[in-house]
Protein backbone atom coordinates (compact mmCIF):
# COMPACT_ATOMS: atom_id res chain seq x y z
CA UNK A 1 0.00 0.00 0.00
CA UNK A 2 1.06 3.57 -0.68
CA UNK A 3 0.23 6.45 2.02
CA UNK A 4 0.50 9.89 1.73
CA UNK A 5 0.68 13.03 3.57
CA UNK A 6 2.16 16.61 3.82
CA UNK A 7 1.90 20.21 5.72
CA UNK A 8 0.16 22.90 4.33
CA UNK A 9 3.76 23.94 2.36
CA UNK A 10 3.29 20.52 0.31
CA UNK A 11 -0.46 21.16 0.46
CA UNK A 12 -0.62 21.08 -3.59
CA UNK A 13 1.59 18.84 -4.25
CA UNK A 14 0.09 16.45 -2.50
CA UNK A 15 -3.29 16.95 -4.59
CA UNK A 16 -1.61 16.69 -7.86
CA UNK A 17 0.72 13.39 -6.69
CA UNK A 18 -2.81 11.63 -5.57
CA UNK A 19 -4.47 12.26 -8.84
CA UNK A 20 -1.38 11.45 -10.54
CA UNK A 21 -0.39 7.85 -8.73
CA UNK A 22 -4.56 6.91 -9.06
CA UNK A 23 -4.42 8.14 -12.68
CA UNK A 24 -1.16 7.50 -14.69
CA UNK A 25 0.53 5.03 -12.58
CA UNK A 26 -2.58 3.08 -12.03
CA UNK A 27 -1.68 2.37 -8.20
CA UNK A 28 -3.71 2.90 -5.19
CA UNK A 29 -2.86 5.36 -2.68
CA UNK A 30 -4.49 6.81 0.78
CA UNK A 31 -4.09 10.04 1.93
CA UNK A 32 -3.13 10.65 5.42
CA UNK A 33 -3.97 13.73 5.61
CA UNK A 34 -4.10 17.33 6.15
CA UNK A 35 -7.58 17.19 3.91
CA UNK A 36 -8.02 20.56 3.75
CA UNK A 37 -5.53 23.77 4.12
CA UNK A 38 -4.44 25.23 7.02
CA UNK A 39 -1.29 27.56 6.69
CA UNK A 40 -0.54 26.62 11.17
CA UNK A 41 -0.55 23.18 10.57
CA UNK A 42 2.95 21.14 11.77
CA UNK A 43 4.69 18.65 9.56
CA UNK A 44 5.70 16.85 12.66
CA UNK A 45 2.39 15.51 13.25
CA UNK A 46 1.89 14.58 9.50
CA UNK A 47 5.16 12.55 9.24
CA UNK A 48 4.89 11.12 12.98
CA UNK A 49 1.38 9.20 11.46
CA UNK A 50 3.24 8.44 8.40
CA UNK A 51 5.65 6.72 9.85
CA UNK A 52 3.71 4.88 12.41
CA UNK A 53 1.55 3.46 9.49
CA UNK A 54 4.58 2.25 6.94
CA UNK A 55 6.21 0.81 10.26
CA UNK A 56 3.20 -1.40 10.72
CA UNK A 57 3.37 -3.15 7.87
CA UNK A 58 6.84 -3.52 5.85
CA UNK A 59 6.10 -3.72 2.36
CA UNK A 60 3.94 0.07 2.69
CA UNK A 61 5.61 2.66 0.96
CA UNK A 62 5.06 6.49 2.01
CA UNK A 63 5.32 9.77 0.65
CA UNK A 64 5.45 12.55 2.46
CA UNK A 65 5.71 16.44 1.26
CA UNK A 66 6.74 19.73 3.32
CA UNK A 67 8.33 22.80 2.49
CA UNK A 68 11.93 21.84 2.06
CA UNK A 69 11.20 17.61 2.69
CA UNK A 70 13.99 18.07 5.40
CA UNK A 71 11.50 18.24 8.56
CA UNK A 72 9.21 15.29 7.03
CA UNK A 73 12.30 12.96 6.60
CA UNK A 74 13.88 14.04 9.91
CA UNK A 75 11.17 13.57 11.57
CA UNK A 76 10.27 10.18 10.15
CA UNK A 77 13.91 9.17 10.47
CA UNK A 78 13.24 9.25 14.42
CA UNK A 79 10.32 6.25 13.98
CA UNK A 80 11.90 2.55 14.52
CA UNK A 81 11.66 0.58 11.10
CA UNK A 82 11.87 4.01 8.88
CA UNK A 83 14.50 5.02 6.20
CA UNK A 84 13.31 7.92 4.56
CA UNK A 85 15.22 9.83 1.79
CA UNK A 86 14.81 13.31 0.54
CA UNK A 87 14.07 13.01 -2.94
CA UNK A 88 15.34 15.72 -5.13
CA UNK A 89 16.32 13.84 -7.93
CA UNK A 90 15.16 10.74 -10.05
CA UNK A 91 18.34 9.04 -9.57
CA UNK A 92 18.28 10.03 -6.11
CA UNK A 93 14.98 8.24 -5.51
CA UNK A 94 16.33 5.68 -7.20
CA UNK A 95 19.55 4.64 -5.23
CA UNK A 96 17.53 5.15 -1.69
CA UNK A 97 15.22 2.54 -3.28
CA UNK A 98 17.88 0.12 -4.27
CA UNK A 99 20.07 0.35 -2.23
CA UNK A 100 18.49 1.64 0.95
CA UNK A 101 15.72 0.00 1.01
CA UNK A 102 13.90 3.42 1.82
CA UNK A 103 10.31 3.33 2.70
CA UNK A 104 9.60 6.74 3.14
CA UNK A 105 10.22 9.28 0.09
CA UNK A 106 10.35 13.01 1.27
CA UNK A 107 9.77 15.78 -0.95
CA UNK A 108 9.55 19.58 -1.20
CA UNK A 109 6.43 21.41 -2.29
CA UNK A 110 8.56 24.53 -2.33
CA UNK A 111 10.88 23.36 -4.66
CA UNK A 112 9.74 20.69 -7.35
CA UNK A 113 7.52 20.81 -9.78
CA UNK A 114 4.45 18.34 -10.60
CA UNK A 115 6.78 17.33 -13.65
CA UNK A 116 9.86 16.32 -11.84
CA UNK A 117 7.65 15.28 -8.87
CA UNK A 118 5.74 12.71 -10.75
CA UNK A 119 9.20 11.38 -12.39
CA UNK A 120 10.36 11.57 -8.94
CA UNK A 121 8.04 9.34 -7.60
CA UNK A 122 7.22 6.76 -10.53
CA UNK A 123 10.82 5.83 -9.86
CA UNK A 124 10.77 5.61 -6.45
CA UNK A 125 7.54 3.06 -6.73
CA UNK A 126 9.18 1.26 -9.53
CA UNK A 127 12.25 0.63 -8.19
CA UNK A 128 13.32 -2.26 -5.95
CA UNK A 129 15.80 -3.19 -2.83
CA UNK A 130 18.48 -5.12 -4.71
CA UNK A 131 19.14 -7.17 -1.56
CA UNK A 132 23.06 -7.39 -1.85
CA UNK A 133 24.55 -9.23 0.54
CA UNK A 134 26.92 -5.69 1.62
CA UNK A 135 23.60 -3.59 1.65
CA UNK A 136 21.94 -6.32 3.70
CA UNK A 137 24.41 -6.07 6.62
CA UNK A 138 24.41 -2.42 6.27
CA UNK A 139 20.83 -2.21 6.82
CA UNK A 140 21.26 -4.42 10.04
CA UNK A 141 23.92 -1.82 11.34
CA UNK A 142 21.77 1.10 11.26
CA UNK A 143 18.95 -1.35 12.13
CA UNK A 144 20.89 -2.14 15.42
CA UNK A 145 21.34 1.92 16.23
CA UNK A 146 17.64 1.71 16.99
CA UNK A 147 17.70 -0.27 20.06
Amino acid sequence: MIFITSDHRGFQLKKHLLTYIKTQLHKSITDLGPKTYNKEDDFVDFAIKLGKKINKKKKDIGISICGSGHGMCITANKIKGIRAIVGYSIEGAELGRKDNDANILCLSGNVLSNDHADAIVKKFLETKFDGLDRRVRRLKKISALEK
